[in-house]
């Protein structure tokens, strides 16, 4: 259609919308768990037993909760933008993995493997023109 034929100049201003609303909302849902201190830290890396690793939950709950938050900001700047999205993917790699171990199926771990994808495409598309690290 004619009306949508000039959308394309403005890529870069639809990544950083892209980015704006993903990070703004991974600042939402990790902040909680961050604010949660070690005892929510210890429930939220149990998770990690998906994928055989059930030593220091607590680290590896601190590092998923900082993971949402901080990636979440990382995203929205466009800072460290690749490792960002690398770590949000494991993230939703391992959230999809519990749901699909707890007997949820696809429609439960449905959210974790989209956004999986979209960080995964992500990491190759880049941070865009409207970024910290411009590339």
């Amino acid at each position: 259609m004619a009306i949508f034929e000039g959308l394309g100049k403005y890529r870069n201003t639809g990544l950083l919308m892209l980015r704006i609303g993903l990070g703004v909302m991974f600042i939402i849902h990790g902040f909680p768990k961050l604010a949660g201190g070690p005892d929510g830290w210890t429930g939220l890396g149990g998770s990690m037993k998906v994928v055989g690793i059930d030593f220091l939950p607590v680290f590896w709950g601190f590092m998923a909760a900082v993971a949402e938050t901080f990636g979440g900001f990382l995203l929205i700047v466009g800072l460290f933008y690749r490792p960002a999205c690398m770590l949000l993917v494991f993230t939703m790699v391992i959230a999809a993995l519990v749901h699909l171990g707890k007997g949820d199926g696809l429609k439960g771990a449905s959210h974790a493997i989209e956004l999986g994808i979209v960080f995964f495409s992500l990491i190759f598309i880049g941070p865009g023109k409207y970024s910290v690290d411009k590339k």
